[in-house]
């Protein structure tokens, strides 16, 4: 059974009671994330979730991972676009003590220059990890295409400069501007008690005060004509990235793109798997994925390819796309999309992790969570005609974004620029 309810300083509690779970997972979510920084402050959000695990108002360092991981528990957190989240998961009657420590650690934390010091440290050299990784790089390049001049087309992590320039008083003033109660949700899924948890949330966190809900600059759905970012390194594989503006979160066709996503590049049964990898060996990985957001969205297709395939590899995945706007689908693969979705979807929620995020996430993007009903409703009433129409606009020639990170040659790039029909 799922409850929510609001404190009267606007702190959300939402519970999800799953039977026959020996474990709780609960998390604390704020709406603080990259797309509300600024470019003088970019990463100043990763740079606080790394920071309140270094010591709060009541607890150590080893204190805070002592207390969640000494009853068999663990924690973590994760800093997207939109929201940073705090979470942990552990055997279901030590969920208080979870709560406690979440809590302190996100609302009250230290902050001192020393920790920032040493944790600036750690984070340059996460920055200088990912832009060694082709791999994690090349989806950064997307994002700068897809967004340019746009806090969604900035590293998450920030720059070695912006990083390096952040003082205490700007993680304090970030924290103080949206680790406030208008911004939280607290989430948990498993053997929990609502009426419990909001009794505790009310007794830690409810004098704390209100702010003005804080907003971010709007983002593009758009293109007028297609982009290429062609990043030339020495590497041993070519990594390439596609992307396609796409929907946002709540927009009425996002089920739909979903299901063309699955059909493309979901699974090994997908389109651009068997043709790509299967039948023509261009490419050790190949796949697609969408991600929505408040305001926008993005479908995406990635792969791994051969230095010397990256021309024919990428033709191929334009000509695989531009059949299914063509011709469409069949029914059979249809079938297997929903099928596909609906068991990834349920298997995902058997686990209370997976869950609380589910929930959770719903909650501090759009205020509501759906029921499975919901989504299985959503699901069955995607017909034949729904996936052609999309597959027609979001996969519109001039909406191609092209990444590539590699050894590229003049003719290649010559090429690659050709196929994509830019000038």
């Amino acid at each position: 059974m799922r409850r929510i309810t609001q404190l009267p300083n606007h702190i959300r509690v939402v519970t999800e009671q799953l039977k026959d779970r020996d474990s709780a997972s609960i998390g604390i979510w704020f709406s603080a994330g990259g797309r509300y920084e600024q470019n003088a402050d970019k990463g100043v959000a990763h740079f606080l979730e790394h920071i309140v695990f270094k010591g709060s108002r009541k607890y150590s360092c080893d204190e805070i991972k002592q207390l969640v991981e000494g009853v068999g528990g663990s924690l973590n957190a994760f800093t997207g676009e939109e929201e940073t989240c705090y979470y942990a998961k552990v055997p279901a009657r030590h969920l208080a003590r979870a709560f406690d420590v979440l809590a302190d650690i996100s609302f009250f934390p230290a902050i001192t220059a020393r920790d920032l010091e040493k944790e600036r440290a750690v984070i340059l050299e996460e920055i200088k990890m990912y832009r060694d990784l082709p791999q994690y790089y090349v989806g950064e390049l997307l994002e700068e295409l897809l967004w340019p001049d746009h806090p969604l087309g900035k590293s998450l992590a920030g720059t070695p400069q912006t990083v390096g320039a952040l003082q205490v008083k700007d993680v304090r003033a970030f924290h103080d501007r949206f680790y406030a109660p208008q911004n939280v949700v607290v989430s948990a899924c498993g053997q929990v008690k609502h009426d419990d948890l909001v009794a505790l949330a009310r007794r830690q966190l409810g004098r704390l005060k209100a702010n003005d809900k804080m907003g971010f600059m709007t983002a593009r759905r758009e293109q007028d004509r297609p982009a290429a970012r062609l990043y030339h390194k020495s590497t041993e594989q070519m990594h390439l990235a596609l992307g396609y503006l796409a929907y946002e979160t709540n927009h009425p066709d996002y089920y739909v793109l979903a299901l063309l996503s699955i059909i493309l590049g979901g699974n090994m049964s997908s389109r651009l798997f068997n043709e790509v990898r299967e039948k023509r060996g261009l490419a050790y990985s190949v796949s697609s994925g969408i991600k929505g957001l408040d305001d926008t969205g993005v479908f995406m297709i990635r792969a791994g390819v051969d230095n010397a395939k990256i021309v024919p590899a990428l033709d191929l995945i334009l000509k695989v796309l531009k059949k299914v706007i063509a011709r469409g689908i069949s029914a059979d693969e249809f079938k297997r999309a929903k099928d596909y979705y609906l068991g990834q979807f349920l298997l995902g929620l058997e686990d209370t992790l997976d869950h609380m995020l589910w929930v959770g996430g719903a909650v501090i993007s759009n205020d509501q969570v759906k029921t499975m009903q919901d989504v299985v409703h959503k699901i069955e009433a995607v017909n034949l005609a729904d996936i052609k129409r999309v597959a027609r606009h979001v996969l519109a020639p001039n909406r191609l974004n092209a990444a590539i990170i590699g050894p590229l040659t003049a003719a290649q790039e010559k090429e690659i620029r050709n196929i994509a029909g830019i000038v």
